[in-house]
């Protein structure tokens, strides 16, 4: 037992928790199923790789970007609550198994044999309907960790392998599951790029490819309108991201004020103006953007090129369900800053809400939710329902992020560890697993287990004739 330990150990701190090495490693396997010659299986490892490490990189500097401004408003207004983002479930997962006397390795077993649920899942697909490999390991890392606490705190008795196999199960399930339900729309939004989403907004992102075109027409998109004049800066992506957020933080900024904001953000250096300060908060946020995308065509060229090789051997007919990032390099550029914007207006929305109704839990938000989940709804939404539906999609998003955060973290003792995941699926999917479990304790995670196993049953049933060849 202690050599697998080891082995699981070795495997999960040098791949699987490393997702650049684990998305090359992937690359690799697929090209050595293809039978390519060995520098071509080593180019490809090293371009996935780089490249979802420069989409890291993107990633990073977003994060950093944002960080300080929201640390401005926890401090100009003395919020103290709950911050839902992943980074912070994830901690605060951590000190709640802890709390328990539980350790951080039992979400790490709960990994292992989630993935190989999904594998499973995926090879016997003519029966299951999964097409879908969730490879995203950080994500999994986070949500596998989150998701025992929720098992291990619903159902106490089950504080052993039992839990960790039904937590696995509940997982593994999620993973294939909404993965799967991204299959058709992204396919649609990247023209056949042949990759779904293996994120946190999954039925975000089902949900606004469905109903976005009950709300706009595509033909209405951001793109769609006709520019002229001083308003043709827009046809440019890196001008238009960076006027937009130009207006956008500088609103915030002048709210927090500069004295705050150089005690917050160490970038904010005493020789630099506020003005500067404003001017480089904007323009960085474009720059993280090129960046993301400069990486997300770099792996995702080389992951759909080479899952052909997994695909047409032991798990024939799958898809890589992959980082929401992927897609950011494909429709409208200008509809993922948007998208972003009016998420945040949905999130400030919510929060008002519960200070307005005096709720005892205050939420802050937190990037990852704020950026990834409206940036890629509003690109979806955008594809099928025009500017129109981005707007309603992304607000409704915001406000969901947040209350249903609030319910989820209230019904999972979460408050006191001071974090909750927040992502769309996190604030919708899980709080509905969580109210079967409570309520129908094992009987519960098996019915929702049951629940979601037959919603690529019926995707199969009005879709036959395509559904294994899209």
């Amino acid at each position: 037992m202690e050599v697998i330990n080891s082995i699981w150990g070795y495997l999960f701190n040098n791949i699987i928790a490393r997702p650049g090495i684990f998305i090359g490693v992937i690359v690799a396997v697929g090209y050595i199923l293809l039978k390519k010659k060995w520098y071509e299986v080593l180019a490809g490892f090293i371009i996935a790789a780089v490249g979802y490490m420069i989409l890291q990189i993107g990633a990073g500097n977003l994060k950093s970007t944002v960080d300080p401004i929201l640390a401005g408003i926890n401090e100009k207004f003395a919020i103290e609550a709950v911050v839902i983002d992943p980074n912070f479930g994830l901690t605060a997962a951590t000190a709640a198994l802890e709390s328990i006397g539980e350790s951080f390795s039992f979400a790490m077993i709960t990994l292992l044999i989630a993935f190989i649920w999904n594998i499973l899942l995926v090879s016997i697909r003519k029966v299951s309907k999964i097409r879908t490999l969730f490879t995203t390991g950080h994500i999994m890392v986070k949500q596998a960790a989150v998701a025992t606490w929720i098992i291990f705190f619903l159902l106490p008795d089950l504080r052993n392998f039992y839990g960790i196999l039904l937590t696995a199960l509940l997982c593994g399930t999620y993973w294939s599951v909404f993965s799967n339900l991204t299959v058709e729309a992204t396919n649609d939004l990247t023209d056949n790029a042949g990759f779904a989403i293996g994120h946190q907004q999954m039925l975000g992102v089902w949900f606004a490819d469905k109903f976005s075109g009950k709300i706009g027409k595509k033909e209405d998109g951001v793109g769609k309108f006709e520019l002229s004049g001083a308003l043709k800066l827009f046809d440019d992506y890196v001008v238009s991201t960076t006027l937009v957020m130009l207006l956008f933080f500088s609103v915030l900024i002048l709210i927090i004020g500069e004295p705050i904001l150089r005690g917050v953000d160490k970038n904010f250096a005493k020789d630099i103006s506020f003005l500067t300060y404003i001017f480089e908060t904007g323009a960085r946020f474009s720059v993280s953007l090129v960046v993301l995308k400069t990486g997300v065509r770099m792996f995702v060229n080389e992951l759909v090129n080479s899952f052909d090789g997994i695909s047409s051997t032991f798990l024939k007919g799958s898809v890589p369900a992959v980082d929401c990032a992927a897609t950011y390099g494909f429709g409208d550029a200008n509809a993922i800053t948007l998208g972003f914007i009016f998420g945040a207006v949905g999130q400030l929305v919510a929060i008002a809400l519960l200070i307005i109704f005096k709720s005892p839990l205050m939420i802050i938000p937190g990037f990852v939710p704020l950026f990834y989940d409206n940036a890629t709804i509003g690109l979806y939404a955008n594809n099928k329902g025009g500017f129109k539906a981005l707007i309603v999609m992304c607000i409704g998003s915001g406000l969901i992020q947040v209350l249903g955060s609030a319910i989820a973290i209230k019904m999972f003792n979460m408050a006191e560890f001071g974090g909750y995941v927040g992502n769309f699926d996190w604030a919708s999917v899980w709080p509905i697993l969580g109210f079967f479990i409570k309520n129908l304790y094992v009987i519960g995670a098996i019915l929702g287990i049951v629940l979601m196993l037959a919603i690529p049953q019926v995707q199969y049933l009005k879709n036959k004739d395509k559904y294994f060849s899209v």
